[in-house]
């Protein structure tokens, strides 16, 4: 079975691509389920649940995200009441939402999907190490195939969960840093491993944000609202194939489009 993750979807521009690209994809490449990051599809910052909506209208399975999850408030009642957006499991339990979905694919077998925060260079949080353990102990044998968005600042850390998570899961993709890395492969363990997946957005930007505010930014220190940009949109994403009987991956490609 195949497994599409996009990468980072950022603003308005990435949500048009997705729109646009998601359902061919699907079809031609066979995708059995499609998972997305989408904690920057707001604007830039966050996700409203409206957008949520929209993204899970035009074929989205599953939306995971990162340390943006919590800019729009209005997102806080939605968490509970839609599992299918997940929030990194390692933040505080007493906060909404949660970071484990169970969800059928499309040729009717059971996933798991789990996200995580890095600690390094990112907000405070529970260790996602510890947190993978107990969430991959709490996870039916039954179910065999799993994927991890670790959401994370430093490739070290990445790697180093890769290695954690080498035979005990399908997948770990990595996003948050929006620069698609060229080391995807499969680890020893038959873990689909890939730094980072890279952005669904502007690219004539830096990292999605309007490049001339960016160097404003850069150049004078001063605390400059960042806009996102508009132009060079393309979507990547990273398409993994799973044997559903055993959750063994035996393929990992990239995949981009341009808009």
């Amino acid at each position: 079975m195949n497994i599409l993750f996009i990468g980072d979807i950022f603003a308005s521009t990435g949500r048009s691509l997705v729109a646009r690209y998601l359902q061919e994809i699907i079809s031609t490449e066979k995708i059995s389920l499609a998972v997305a990051n989408a904690e920057n599809s707001a604007g830039g910052f966050g996700i409203t649940p409206l957008i949520a909506e929209e993204l899970f209208s035009i074929g989205l399975d599953v939306l995971t995200s990162g340390n943006h999850v919590w800019d729009k408030k209005e997102i806080f009642d939605y968490l509970p009441r839609q599992p299918r957006l997940l929030r990194p499991a390692n933040y505080p339990k007493e906060l909404p939402g949660q970071g484990l979905v169970i969800q059928k694919a499309r040729n009717g077998v059971e996933v798991a999907i789990i996200d995580l925060q890095g600690r390094v260079h990112m907000p405070a949080t529970d260790c996602p190490f510890h947190s993978a353990n107990q969430i991959l102990d709490s996870i039916s044998p039954s179910v065999k195939v799993r994927l991890v968005d670790f959401h994370a600042e430093l490739t070290s850390e990445k790697m180093a969960m890769g290695w954690h998570l080498n035979g005990r899961v399908s997948a770990m993709l990595g996003t948050h840093t929006h620069i698609p890395t060229a080391d995807e492969r499969i680890l020893s363990g038959g873990t689909a491993y890939q730094t980072d997946v890279g952005m669904t957005g502007p690219y004539e930007s830096v990292i999605g944000s309007d490049k001339d505010l960016a160097l404003r930014r850069f150049l004078t220190a001063m605390p400059i609202r960042l806009d996102s940009a508009k132009g060079g949109a393309e979507l990547h994403a990273t398409i993994v194939t799973v044997d559903p009987h055993t959750g063994g991956a035996t393929g990992i490609r990239r995949y981009a489009r341009n808009g």
